[in-house]
């Protein structure tokens, strides 16, 4: 089982340089979407595979343990990789659905992006990581603006710079850690955080990884550039990018360092804002998808409560949150692009009344926002059920400002959802509207006809991953476990540590 995991990177970007030279349309297609199926299969397999062997390990080239490049699968992995691959097949099919595959190099682009996430999620080694980060960011620069509108252009311009910033301080910080340790091996820097060398390198990597995440106050580049690309990229990257740099955090840190950091009451701080001023900036939006962008950074930091608290039982609700929150982001920004794909717009103001012209969406937004606020019969109860009580069970003073974040951010995202909810669903039926037709201009109002509603191809991607949050709430007593297997391995390395090392 160990010998195919480096094929999780080398096929896709194998696809990647094929359709670059293959252009027939039902090829590409055909392609991306194998190897979307083939991730999402592989990774199954290894979840089954890791009920018997908790950890599997390869060092390409038969190397000596810790020389070669190592590729590790655990738990925590096999589940990212469903995850993942997931996303990326429902964003691809909803990228086919609207004929946005169909621009210059999106397949390959999307496979190389693939292959990125991949071997980020797989390697056990930190210059490696850095390297697998870029391989992923490297398509998506072209990928924010493949549209080619100007505003997109500017947006790709600032997502450049601030991914190239950050990446160069993370390669700082592997420089760093390297020079204190004499490595950047994973499992043989494990537990070694007390040593304030070591510990102040990993506090670099840290810091980029937040940036690239979205932590308040370095969070300003995420709302702007998600929201301005379409719809099935943005999807797209909401289940890839930031969950990529949390699943590295929660990787490194509790690989690294067998207590809290010296600076963890720093992350502390850091994890409060984001949970609040996300949610709060919710309000300040005219957009449904830019709505969206600050959720997704209030998201960031309840995902990050696991590693505050620092128990199994908050790491579990963590990881919980960060799938939960992948599927159900995922899920509303499809429906908002099956809205603009439509009515050519997304603001609130050019919107009305679409519960009655298109109940189907509009019951599947609702479930959406029901879960983002953690109310039953969605994912997001357990993912806020599990936050409260493992913070509530902490003896950390922060458990208080964790709790309060947790309840503010759960009534002022309810809040700030029902305006969007009522400024987009209620309300008089539309009169008019900006249809999305090439031969109409987009800046000119048109009568909107009785018949015009949101096919139902475009709505079965969003439909199809509220099924999924819906389905983890009823099968949460199968899905918990797991994630509870993760966060014991991620707290007792020894089986890291042996797989890797021998």
């Amino acid at each position: 089982m160990s010998a195919v995991l480096p094929l999780f990177a080398a096929i896709p970007l194998l696809l990647a340089g094929a359709t670059v030279l293959l252009r027939h349309a039902l090829t590409q297609r055909l392609l991306l979407l194998v190897c979307s199926l083939g991730i999402l299969a592989g990774g199954l397999a290894l979840l089954l595979a890791h009920r018997g062997t908790p950890v599997v390990s390869h060092s390409v080239g038969s190397y000596l343990p810790g020389v070669g490049i190592v590729f590790v699968s655990d738990t925590l992995s096999a589940v990212m990789l469903v995850a993942t691959s997931f996303m990326s097949l429902v964003s691809s099919v909803f990228l086919m659905l609207t004929g946005e595959d169909r621009y210059r190099f999106v397949v390959p682009l999307i496979l190389m992006l693939s292959a990125g996430v991949n071997g980020a999620i797989l390697t056990g080694d930190l210059f490696n990581l850095f390297v697998w980060v870029e391989v992923m960011l490297l398509p998506s620069y072209a990928l924010v603006a493949v549209t080619g509108y100007w505003r997109r252009l500017g947006i790709g311009r600032m997502f450049i710079i601030v991914n190239i910033i950050t990446s160069t301080i993370l390669l700082l910080g592997v420089g760093l850690l390297y020079g204190a340790a004499g490595t950047v091996n994973l499992a043989a820097l494990a537990n070694r955080g007390g040593d304030p060398q070591i510990s102040l390198a990993t506090g670099v990597i840290m810091f980029a990884l937040l940036v690239k995440a979205g932590v308040v106050p370095v969070h300003g580049w995420l709302p702007r550039a998600y929201p301005a690309t379409s719809a099935g990229i943005m999807s797209l990257f909401a289940g890839v990018h930031t969950k990529v740099s949390l699943y590295a955090v929660y990787r490194i840190y509790l690989t690294i360092f067998d207590g809290p950091a010296p600076w963890l009451p720093v992350l502390a701080v850091l994890v409060v804002a984001t949970i609040v001023i996300g949610s709060l900036s919710t309000f300040g939006e005219k957009r449904i998808r830019g709505a969206l962008a600050f959720q997704m950074v209030a998201g960031v930091g309840q995902i990050l409560i696991g590693v505050v608290v620092l128990t199994e039982g908050a790491l579990a609700a963590g990881l919980f949150y960060m799938v939960h929150h992948m599927i159900t982001m995922g899920a509303l920004v499809l429906a908002a692009g099956a809205i603009e794909h439509t009515y050519g717009s997304g603001r609130f103001d050019r919107l009305s009344g679409l519960m009655k012209r298109d109940p189907w969406l509009a019951a599947t937004v609702a479930v959406g926002f029901v879960s983002l606020v953690g109310l039953p019969p969605t994912s997001g109860l357990w993912g806020k059920v599990g936050l409260v009580l493992s913070s509530a069970s902490s003896n950390e003073p922060t458990r208080w400002w964790l709790l309060g974040a947790i309840v503010l951010a759960s009534v002022v995202s309810a809040m700030a959802l029902q305006r969007v909810w009522r400024e987009a669903f209620w309300g008089a039926p539309m009169k008019d509207y900006l249809p999305d037709d090439p031969t109409t201009s987009r800046g000119t109002p048109t009568p909107i006809a009785d018949d015009a509603r949101v096919e139902k191809r475009f709505q079965a991607p969003a439909i199809l991953l509220v099924g999924v949050s819906l389905g983890l709430f009823l099968g949460i007593g199968w899905v918990w476990p797991i994630l509870e297997t993760a966060a014991a391995n991620l707290i007792d390395t020894a089986q890291y540590v042996k797989a890797v090392m021998g």
